[in-house]
């Protein structure tokens, strides 16, 4: 079947997503921002966010283990989206091309329930063309877990053969895969215009 619809991921497909971007404002010496991003504030740490747990929780715990880093481990949270400094070169682009088309657009991301709603309102021109968003923070489900794939599919009201889903995970591509999703590993741009072209959904 081929599909007719396309599920994007957000963070680093849509919209870059570098922690470094806040931190190098706040953090003069490099040398100490790659310490306090390798060894405080952590990706493995903020995966607790994307699976449902408040920032307030993770930033107290994160605190009493570095109590002097205080400060900057509570900027993590409130200026969250200064770590998205921009789209992806070239995705807005083909997002606008997609719904110019009429294909249905849908995401599945792994973001903190508190950050996403002021993300997304930030980027309303956007996110407003997208028919429907699944959030792992809010559904206590992360990717590359089967069962928000599960979700999605019946929220969107596809079945996997219908979708695109695009990512740049390789462990959550291979998710959607198992899930009977055409499912494509994010690169650039024009690598994923040309899966599009291949699939029927762009000329």
């Amino acid at each position: 079947m081929n599909p007719t619809a396309v599920v994007f991921d957000v963070g680093n497909v849509l919209f870059r997503w570098e922690p470094r971007a806040l931190y190098e404002r706040l953090i003069d010496d490099d040398r100490a921002l790659d310490a306090f991003l390798a060894e405080v504030c952590t990706r493995e740490w903020h995966f607790q966010h994307d699976a449902g747990r408040d920032f307030a929780d993770t930033s107290a715990e994160l605190i009493a283990a570095h109590p002097r880093h205080e400060a900057l481990i509570r900027a993590w949270g409130p200026r969250f989206n200064e770590q998205l400094p921009g789209p992806v070169p070239g995705m807005p682009e083909i997002v606008e091309e997609l719904d110019a088309a009429g294909v249905p657009l849908f995401a599945i991301t792994n973001f903190s329930h508190e950050f996403w709603p002021p993300f997304r309102a930030s980027q309303e021109a956007l996110f407003g063309r997208f028919r429907d968003i699944v959030v792992s923070g809010a559904e206590r489900l992360v990717k590359p877990d089967p069962a928000i794939y599960a979700l999605a599919l019946d929220r969107f009201g596809l079945s996997g053969p219908e979708a695109v889903f695009v990512d740049d995970s390789p462990p959550n591509v291979d998710a959607a895969a198992d899930a009977g999703i055409h499912a494509v590993h994010f690169t650039d741009a024009a690598t994923f215009r040309a899966d599009l072209v291949r699939f029927g959904l762009l000329d």
